[in-house]
């Protein structure tokens, strides 16, 4: 089906259309709200709750849908996202008292001098394990702009903060990531050795 006639269908509350929908986006998305998630049931609340306002923003907005169906859905579930994470108070603070100068003399750069770290052979799980290990506001960040590409300005507006904060937190993220990786990684090592 067609990505007009999906969206016209949609709005008739057409059942084989939702089913459509759902099984079209559904792996695509469940796959980054793990990324954005600090573990696998929060994931598929997250999942499910931002799906579904998702799919009802696309019914609303279904003339500026149908122009990239992929893309829209993509930015409107990370915005859902990031609104659902912001609600979780207990957990989730994007501010940050430490502010990053242009030259820094710390080299946060995950590909560069590393002793333990074999990005070619890193697998998914333990990247996975290492960004569901950030604090909420880092993870955030480092899943928007590394990952997702958005630049720090629109990082910024997305989160309702200032460039400078959304600087810090990738910074720490950057820093924070490598560690659990380190972490990770070691054990695995232990865990082979004998």
């Amino acid at each position: 089906m067609a990505d007009a006639d999906l969206l016209s269908a949609l709005v008739k509350v057409d059942k084989v259309a939702k089913k459509q929908f759902f099984e079209r986006f559904f792996p695509p998305l469940s796959a980054l709200s793990q990324r954005y998630a600090k573990n696998l049931a929060q994931s598929r609340e997250l999942l499910n709750i931002c799906l579904a306002h998702t799919l009802q923003h696309v019914i609303k907005n279904r003339h500026e849908a149908v122009k990239d169906l992929d893309s829209f859905v993509k930015h409107q579930f990370i915005k859902e996202t990031i609104s659902f994470l912001k609600q979780q108070r207990n957990e989730y603070y994007v501010a940050s008292t430490v502010r990053v100068t242009e030259t820094s003399s710390k080299n946060y750069d995950l590909f560069k001098d590393n002793q333990i770290i074999d990005f070619n052979t890193l697998d998914v799980e333990s990247l996975l394990k290492g960004i569901r290990g950030l604090v909420p506001s880092q993870r955030l960040v480092f899943n928007l702009h590394v990952i997702e590409g958005y630049s720090l300005r629109d990082v910024s507006e997305l989160l309702e903060t200032s460039e400078q904060t959304v600087k810090s937190n990738l910074e720490k993220s950057k820093y924070n990531l490598q560690k659990n990786l380190e972490t990770t990684l070691k054990a695995l090592n232990n865990e082979h050795a004998i």
